[in-house]
């Protein structure tokens, strides 16, 4: 990296995204210290305006920013980091400095906590209970599952309907984990299909 730190008088302006539902956290400044630190220590440092000195997010609250990823932009003048966060992010107590967590890319969240439950081996968990009784059990849900939204489908209840189609989206995400896929595998797919 060859960040450009004169051009804001020392410091740079770093967006804090999550990088599972790429909702964008916050925003705060960072100096040439502050950027060494997240990079040597793995969480987010910033640089305070207002208390003049390096300090890690999360170091009263223990939110802490876990990084994944870190981005310059086109003219180097400005950081995309990509966080797992411990907690809420806002000093307000707030998911997001810019409002709560919202819907979209929950999906990703969804996933990981599927994840989570068939890797730690959840005990009196539904998910880790059916990823054990094999690939046929797994699919076979998938099936009853789409069976039963197509059903829901013709008739006009809306509740019942996006209920089947959760229910779908869900035993789906587990059967990708059987595959040994993820939903972003998917997105590939349909985006080259986007492309033709």
């Amino acid at each position: 990296m060859k960040l450009d730190f004169e051009k804001g008088n020392g410091l740079v302006p770093a967006i804090i995204q999550d990088s599972c539902t790429q909702q964008v956290l916050m925003l705060g400044y960072m100096n040439e210290e502050a950027l060494e630190l997240t990079k040597s220590e793995g969480r987010v440092h910033f640089f305070s305006r207002t208390k003049n000195r390096i300090w890690l997010k999360g170091e009263t609250s223990e939110n802490y920013l876990f990084v994944e990823n870190i981005a310059e932009d086109c003219d180097s003048d400005a950081l995309l980091i990509q966080v797992k966060p411990a907690g809420n992010v806002c000093h307000t107590g707030s998911f997001s400095c810019f409002g709560e967590k919202n819907s979209k890319g929950f999906l990703y969240e969804l996933e990981e906590k599927i994840s989570g439950r068939i890797d730690q081996k959840s005990e009196n968990s539904y998910t880790y209970d059916l990823f054990q009784r094999g690939i046929n059990k797994v699919a076979q849900k998938v099936g009853e599952e789409a069976v039963e939204l197509v059903i829901e489908a013709k008739d006009d209840n809306a509740e019942l309907f996006k209920n089947e189609a959760a229910d779908l989206m869900y035993h789906f995400l587990i059967l990708l984990k059987a595959k040994s896929f993820s939903l972003s595998d998917i997105e590939e797919v349909l985006l080259a299909r986007d492309k033709k």
